[in-house]
């Protein structure tokens, strides 16, 4: 059933912004820009499918159906997994396009690198847990849900940008172009990918406990 609902998410749920967001990940290899904000574009993406569900009635479709809310919940989460994921790749498969064509220094913001990719796992794992916790919360008030979820997006974005100038470690170790200090972007990395998984792990677990007492 489960493969079945990440199939209608696919199919019938997901907007049409979506692979377009994924198109821009081309903006990796936009000189001197925050590449972090890239990431954003996919949590908008999803907002626009989670506001399109609401339109639609996609919500009371899916529990009419017969499936648990907790299933429901996992599908798009799944989905949400998914993509983020997929965005990531891609934009690692542009930092290793940007660093074979010798394109200079990135000025803007967070080198093109392996660090980035961690980055953006934080990113999204905080943005997964605020967003959806509090989108199954009330289905309703989608957009209330993503301003405090791009807020807190934003504001660790440029905390992290401040940081990146005036913390030595950032500057002068992940600041840098690959194969530079490699066992501290893998680490970086890691801790992402912890912070990745656990988030939205957790996300997971009390939206659906939300959902499930949620009356539609």
């Amino acid at each position: 059933m489960l493969k079945k609902l990440l199939r209608k998410e696919l199919v019938l749920s997901m907007h049409p912004t979506v692979p377009l967001m994924l198109l821009l990940c081309v903006m990796v290899l936009i000189p001197n820009y925050p590449y972090t904000v890239v990431f954003f574009y996919s949590t908008l993406s999803l907002f626009f499918t989670c506001l399109l569900g609401r339109e639609n009635n996609d919500v009371v479709y899916t529990v009419g159906l017969p499936v648990d809310k907790r299933d429901a919940v996992k599908a798009r989460m799944l989905f949400a997994a998914l993509f983020q994921l997929l965005q990531l790749a891609l934009v690692a498969v542009l930092c290793a396009v940007r660093h074979r064509l010798g394109l200079p220094a990135n000025e803007g913001g967070l080198e093109a690198n392996t660090a980035l990719i961690g980055v953006g796992l934080m990113l999204f794992g905080g943005f997964n847990w605020v967003f959806f916790t509090s989108y199954y919360h009330n289905v309703k008030r989608v957009g209330t849900s993503f301003i405090v979820a791009s807020a807190l997006f934003f504001a660790a974005v440029i905390v992290g940008e401040v940081l990146l100038h005036v913390a030595p470690f950032l500057r002068d170790r992940l600041d840098t172009a690959d194969p530079l200090f490699m066992p501290e972007k893998l680490a970086t990395l890691a801790v992402g990918a912890a912070v990745y998984v656990g988030a939205t792990y957790a996300a997971y677990r009390k939206s659906a406990r939300l959902f499930e007492r949620q009356d539609l």
